[in-house]
């Protein structure tokens, strides 16, 4: 009986000790994994010069965007930011060049976002996160041409596993998918 006890106490105190079963870092969408060391390697230092000018006005935040090009033309952009009754307006820019941008958001339920990013194009997206998993679908409804989707899951000391595939909904086939691990 008190071998069994025994054999009790040690399985019940292996399962439960935190340390000997580290905790789960904090997963990030599957297309931030290599975000940092391609923005890095991919940035334009020499040549790109801009000036962003960011400013609170009571509940808007208020963004100003100036951007050189090679050529030695200047373009602007005036943008904001506000939230009004659960709906969080998080672009609404205009360019000096005609175009405008409009990102939206809204969470419906806890870790759901669903979101719409419209300027040349328009997509309707939807993030879910829950502990150590994040899911992302995003849909164009412009051409509806493309449907893809992602999930990132993150495991037991600091292993973060995902995959992402898009869909061609003019094609009837995948245009292409992933799977990753850091």
């Amino acid at each position: 009986m008190k071998a069994n006890y025994f054999f009790f106490f040690l399985r019940r105190s292996l399962f439960l000790s935190p340390s000997i079963f580290p905790t789960i870092k904090m997963v990030s969408k599957f297309s931030d994994l290599a975000k940092a060391p391609t923005d890095l390697l991919n940035d334009d230092y020499a040549t790109k010069v801009s000036l962003k000018a960011k400013k609170g006005a009571g509940p808007v935040a208020v963004t100003i965007d100036t951007t050189r090009a090679t050529s030695g033309a200047i373009s602007s952009k005036v943008g904001g930011k506000f939230s009004y009754a659960g709906l969080s307006f998080d672009k609404a820019q205009l360019e000096a060049s005609g175009g405008q941008t409009l990102e939206t958001s809204i969470c419906p339920a806890p870790g759901l976002k669903v979101s719409f990013k419209g300027s040349k194009g328009a997509d309707l997206g939807c993030d879910y996160k829950s502990g150590n998993f994040v899911g992302t679908a995003k849909l164009d409804v412009k051409d509806l041409a493309k449907v893809s989707s992602s999930a990132c899951l993150g495991l037991s000391h600091g292993i973060t596993v995902g995959g992402d595939a898009a869909y061609s909904l003019k094609d009837t086939s995948f245009s292409g998918y992933n799977l990753g691990a850091s």
